[in-house]
């Protein structure tokens, strides 16, 4: 029995609590959420044709906030200038960051279609589903006769051929920082006409970084490294990276840019002290070249919830920077022997955390994900 037994226990009750666990099997690539290209897409290249006003369908009048009045218009990562006359009643996602974070602003009940990576959220499955083999369905999208279409920069290639439906798409750049997430809710909540709301949750999510940072401030910072599988790891230029850094650890693979494919040499170089993994069994930490690292031999490792870890969306940042840092905070404190902890920590990961479609997971590095397809590694981007 590991070491660290009895800490990735305690992680994945009160993940499990939160709203359930996708663990990966050895070896596997985790499905994850994530704001890159995909394979061959080139967002902020093309820009499609006119985006036509959409009309509300739903019953009573526009509430906005604040300034969040209509009619709004805004640039998006296609460089297509988005045009909403009135508050949109109709939303759909494609991907589960974007409907986690309606969900956080408290609009889950104007959202009529979202992925099926997104069904962890509370009454998702009622929402129709979008999802094809590949990225989404632009006939279940059109069949939901949205207002508005979320779409994440993963999915740069759905962008298109909704636009050509009539759709209002609004397509998002890659989220690579906890900054780059702030913006995003911003720009769903103006996009939606919850600028309040929003901004409370960009309050609560930078409170969290905060209290995980001055939790961690004076102790020594571990090692970690966060496989996705068959190499992959999650580097520096990451949202993820954002979050190991806040919670008090050091990324091993920083000095690499986003989700790179490293060799087994390089991963025993780099010798991580604490494998984050989301695979409740830590399967992984018993194959090489992880099982030869000082983590590997000390048995040291926190499991994550995958949804929350792997979705740039705020309730992400929240749950795990607090997980991740009361873990670093308890594997301090007890040494190599860590002991049962009440921490906190999607679900994103919601997905397994995953975006509409089957995605490789260089979260915005085209070159990873081609290799990662040809491998026949799929994960689900946001």
């Amino acid at each position: 029995m590991r070491n660290s037994f009895a800490i990735a226990m305690a992680l994945l009750v009160t993940t499990a609590l939160i709203g359930g666990v996708a663990g990966t099997a050895a070896g596997a690539q985790p499905t994850i959420s994530t704001d890159g290209p995909t394979a061959g897409a080139q967002p902020n290249a093309e820009a499609g044709p006119a985006v036509g006003a959409a009309s509300g369908t739903g019953s009573g009048p526009a509430q906005t906030d604040g300034a969040c009045g209509f009619p709004f218009n805004e640039t998006d990562a296609t460089g297509e200038t988005v045009t909403l006359e009135e508050r949109p009643e109709r939303i759909t996602t494609l991907n589960p960051s974007a409907a986690q974070t309606l969900w956080e602003l408290g609009e889950q009940d104007r959202v009529v279609g979202v992925s099926q990576f997104a069904f962890y959220l509370d009454g998702a499955e009622e929402r129709a589903n979008v999802s094809a083999e590949f990225g989404a369905s632009v006939e279940r999208v059109v069949d939901t006769e949205p207002d508005l279409v979320l779409a994440p920069n993963s999915s740069a290639a759905d962008v298109e051929p909704l636009r050509e439906q009539g759709l209002t798409v609004y397509h998002f750049p890659a989220a690579t920082s906890i900054e780059d997430i702030a913006e995003k809710t911003e720009t769903i909540g103006r996009l939606v006409g919850a600028c309040d709301a929003a901004s409370e949750t960009n309050e609560e999510m930078y409170d969290a970084v905060e209290t995980a940072e001055e939790r961690t401030a004076d102790l020594d910072r571990p090692a970690a490294l966060y496989p996705l599988g068959g190499g992959y790891v999650a580097a520096n230029n990451t949202f993820i990276d954002s979050i190991m850094t806040a919670s008090g650890t050091d990324n091993v693979a920083s000095e690499y840019e986003a989700y790179p494919q490293l060799s087994d040499e390089v991963i025993l170089e780099t010798d991580p002290e604490l494998i984050i993994v989301t695979d409740p069994e830590a399967a992984i930490l018993e194959q090489e070249p992880y099982a030869s690292t000082t983590a590997g031999a000390e048995g040291s490792y926190v499991v994550m919830n995958v949804n929350y870890l792997n979705q740039p969306a705020p309730r992400s940042v929240i749950e795990s920077t607090d997980t991740l840092s009361n873990a670093v905070v308890e594997l301090q404190e007890e040494g190599s022997e860590p002991t049962d902890g009440d921490d906190g920590n999607e679900t994103d990961e919601e997905e397994s955390a995953g975006d509409t479609g089957a995605e490789s997971p260089g979260f915005g590095v085209v070159a990873a994900a081609l290799a990662l397809l040809a491998t026949g590694l799929l994960a689900r981007r946001d």
